[in-house]
């Protein structure tokens, strides 16, 4: 595999493991039990995880109404839109 292919496939893993992660906090939300810290989930998004995170918080309603998380997340995918067009652009000189 060339350098690319491993950048893809870290960010498709990633993003997985993201919306898993957004997904998990939200079933344990439903039955009050132990949940996943938002710094976990605000890590995943930083990460490279954001498109995941944004895809769970629209498809399971979760974390939508705190406006703070919302406005991290959305710096999260600035961030990851930088840094994907960066890597890009130097894989493929």
């Amino acid at each position: 595999m060339n350098k690319l292919e491993y950048v893809l496939t870290y960010f498709v893993l990633i993003n997985i493991v993201s919306f898993i992660l957004f997904f998990l906090d939200k079933e344990k939300a439903k039955r009050d039990k132990w949940r996943i810290k938002e710094k976990t989930l605000h890590t995943a998004s930083f990460f490279g995880g954001v498109f995941g995170s944004i895809a769970a918080m629209i498809l399971f309603h979760h974390k939508t109404r705190k406006r703070g998380f919302v406005v991290i997340t959305f710096i999260a995918l600035v961030f990851n839109i930088f840094i994907y067009y960066n890597l890009y652009n130097y894989l493929m000189l």
